[in-house]
């Protein structure tokens, strides 16, 4: 997986979604995803309500990189984590 990429996510009910991969980063050894819904040229921005989606990326015992959901406490530390690497490349600017 590469910053850069549209993935598709598939939910409960089969209903399949795009996001974007915004983002990677490893807090305390576990590599992470950060991606928003992918937006068509033609569609506006997204809004600032809209939150990133962050799932952990593990490998299945075949070797395939499969992204898990967190809990709320995983959530906030990689959140935290991602808001404060993007605050600190803002200053580095």
């Amino acid at each position: 997986m590469e910053v850069g990429e549209v993935i598709t996510l598939v939910d409960e009910e089969q209903n399949e979604f795009e996001f974007a991969v915004i983002d990677l980063l490893e807090v305390e050894g576990k590599k992470y995803a950060i991606l928003v819904p992918a937006v068509e040229e033609d569609e506006e921005e997204l809004e600032d309500e809209e939150e990133a989606v962050i799932l952990r990326l593990e490998m299945d015992e075949d070797g395939n990189e499969i992204l898990v959901d967190l809990e709320d406490e995983e959530w906030e530390m990689v959140a935290d984590a991602w808001t404060e690497k993007m605050e600190d490349e803002g200053s580095d600017e």
